[in-house]
Formats: C-alpha cells, structure tokens, sequence
C-alpha cells in the first residue's frame, strides 16, 4: 500500500501558498467561470498561470476545477476556454458534465481528467462507464461507505478520491436546489447561498402572520445542516481500501483553516508511512482540528449508509482559537512583521503555528508600528513589528485561545 495524495483547497493565492507549505501534495482551484466556487474563483488566466508555477517549484500538483454543468449557448465559451487554457501545465481538469468531458476530450485530447463528487458515482458500473471515457481518477460519491468504496476500487482500475474533512452538504452528492429556489443563485452553478445554514419558522395553515420559531432548545435551529466530516481517526482503513486521494474540502474557507487541516492530515499520513503496524491518533490532532470554525464532526456516511447519523443534534459552530495574525516575513532585530486578521492585544496569549505540526505557546510582551512607536493592540489588517519565540519563520500563523478573545477585543 502506497500513502494517499493529500488533497488540499486554495481558494486563492494566499491558500494556495499556505496548502503547499503546509503539506499537501496536490491542491484544486478554480477560475470564477464554469466551477462549483465562482466566490473563490482565480480572477484571471495569468493569475493561473502563476499558480501553476507556484506549485511545480513546490514539486506539487494543480487540479483546476471546471465542474459546473454547461447550459444551451455555454458551450462556445467553454471551448474559447479550453483553447486558452491549453498552453498552462495544470496536472488534470476536474468535471462534472459528459458534454464538459466531451469538449475537453475535442480541444485538449492529452489532458487527464478527474471526476467530481459531483457526478454521483454510486457503483461499480458508473465507475466503469467513467473510465471508458478515459477519466482518470474518480471523486467518488460521499454517500458511499468504505465497503463500498473498497469495492468500486478493487473492480476498476482507475484512481479513487474520496473527501476526508470538511463541510457536508444536506442535498445527495451537493445536489442542491433550494439556494436557486429561495436566492436565485443556483448552488448547482456555483453560486451558493448556503440558505441550509440559516434560520427558519413555521406558519400554521389557520394563523396567517403568525410565525413560530423551529427550536432545538439551546442547541441550535439549523435543521438542514449535516454534521462537518473528519476522517484523520480512520486513514489506515481509507489506506487498506485502496483510496488514492484524500481531499479536504473548503476553498471557500480561511487561509487558518487551509493551515491547520492541511498539517494535520499531513502529519497522520506521514505517521503512517513511518510506521504503518504502530499507528495510532495523536490527541493533538483532534485537538488541532478542533481550533477551526466546525460544526460537530462526525465520519459522514463511511460506516452507515443512507441512513447515517450525519444530522447533528447540536449544530451550532464551535471553534476553540482565533486567527489573529500571518507572520510575514523571518525576523530581524525590531521582530517579525506581521499583519493583523482579527484583533488582538499586548499581553495575550498567543500561538503560533507552523508547518510539520510546529507550535509554541506564549504571551506577547511588545508591539510596534511602522515608526516604531509602541502599541497595546493590534487592529485587523495593520502591519506590526512583534517580539516572537525564536524559530518563527514566515508564512507562520498566530491565534490565540476563544475564551479570551474578548479580553483582548
């Protein structure tokens, strides 16, 4: 058995370089054309083009995300699209649509293709019609659990990819139609509300204007929501059934997410590669996981079927640290520089966190602005010199415990 690629989302540049330095070895993206995430869309083909370079100096692979389902009178643009896209060396094209494949297959034959959860492969002979198209690796549907995932795997031989972390949608497979019915905005065409999330009333038929909340006491109203996914306790099994690629959802999250998910699902499979027999979790990494913004985490529909405990029955979000500042650069005598992303504050305690699970706790004594004058806090977006713990190095993060997030604002 051959350790899994570690699939990781860079929903623009700052993610993208954040997932490669953090550990995966390959990362998806889109353009704010034909993907599933117009919102983290890449603005523009040189952007592309320099995300592409980007990760081949990593020695990493780009998957591009070209997933929607063409409607009449798209077509043309689609292709005027692939003709433009020929020239880049992105490593495969993920897809949805047959007439997707169809025009990739007529402008850019050489190109390998991957399939999108979105395609709903359920079976071995769906995986099968997929790699007689010549599709390459298959995203099979979450709603498969690992006996069948193991299955569809060992009977076609083409690479399997499955999500191992991150938000669930209620429709089958993402399937969701109820953003476009409510918003406009079709989930289906990459423009999501995420109206599951919000919160809802009832009518009753004989009391018109009288409306009553749908409670689930202190726990939460949001009945549409699933539970988010992490599977970091159940590699091996994903291993022993032949899964090629694990991939963590979320190009629409923060860069701290990208981060932390990212190291942590790299260092379970670099644990397993060192020692495969000895395996075990590492308490840090569930609680590492625990310090992004999630609801309850649960293992999906990997060991029940349709019919998996996937609701939560508290489904607010929890998240136990705040990203508060990215160190930009590694250091000198004034300290390192580093921007704000949430406010914070002289004498906090903070923690900075790095790749391969590195982290160090400790209380900020001093901060300067750009003149060197002193300050005692730190706004959201402004550049500051810090005194930080030696080793810190650019591209770190900081964050610091939620329960004291209000003391220091």
């Amino acid at each position: 058995m051959t350790v899994p690629e570690l699939l990781a989302p860079a929903g623009n540049p700052e993610k993208l370089e954040t997932a490669l330095a953090y550990g995966a070895d390959a990362v998806y993206l889109g353009l704010g054309r034909f993907s599933l995430r117009a919102g983290s869309g890449w603005a523009s083909l040189a952007g592309l083009a320099q995300a592409c370079d980007l990760a081949g100096r990593y020695g990493k692979r780009l998957y591009l995300t070209l997933n929607a389902f063409l409607r009449p009178g798209e077509e043309r643009e689609f292709s005027r699209l692939l003709t433009q896209l020929r020239p880049l060396p992105v490593d495969a094209y993920i897809v949805a649509d047959p007439g997707a494949l169809r025009l990739v297959r007529e402008i850019d034959p050489d190109r390998p293709l991957h399939l999108s959860t979105q395609a709903n492969v359920t079976g071995v002979a769906a995986a099968q019609f997929w790699q007689e198209q010549g599709v390459k690796r298959l995203n099979l549907a979450r709603e498969l659990t690992l006996e069948e995932i193991g299955a569809i795997r060992a009977r076609v031989p083409v690479e399997v990819e499955v999500f191992v972390h991150g938000a669930l949608c209620v429709a089958y497979s993402g399937r969701c139609l109820l953003s476009a019915a409510m918003t406009g905005r079709s989930a289906n065409r990459g423009e999501c509300a995420h109206p599951c999330r919000w919160r809802y009333a009832v009518q009753e038929e004989t009391r018109p204007g009288e409306f009553f909340g749908i409670e689930e006491d202190a726990r939460g109203t949001y009945l549409f929501n699933s539970r988010d996914l992490c599977l970091v306790e159940h590699l091996p099994r994903l291993i022993e059934a032949g899964v090629d690629s694990l991939k963590i959802e979320g190009r629409m999250k923060s860069r701290y997410y990208v981060a932390a998910v990212t190291r942590v699902y790299r260092a379970a499979l670099d644990a397993w590669r060192a020692d495969p027999a000895g395996w075990r979790v590492d308490p840090l990494w569930l609680r590492e996981l625990a310090t992004v913004s999630h609801r309850p985490y649960g293992s999906g529909f990997l060991f029940g079927g349709e019919g998996a405990g996937v609701q939560p029955s508290d489904s607010r979000y929890r998240q136990s640290h705040l990203f508060v500042g990215a160190v930009l650069d590694d250091g000198g005598p004034d300290g390192h520089l580093v921007e704000g992303r949430n406010r914070f504050a002289v004498g906090d305690e903070l923690e900075v966190i790095g790749p391969a699970m590195r982290q160090g706790v400790f209380h900020l004594a001093a901060a300067s602005n750009g003149e060197g004058a002193p300050l005692t806090v730190i706004q959201p977006n402004a550049r500051v010199r810090l005194k930080l713990p030696a080793g810190t190095r650019a591209g770190d993060l900081l964050r610091k415990p939620r329960a004291a997030a209000a003391d220091g604002g």
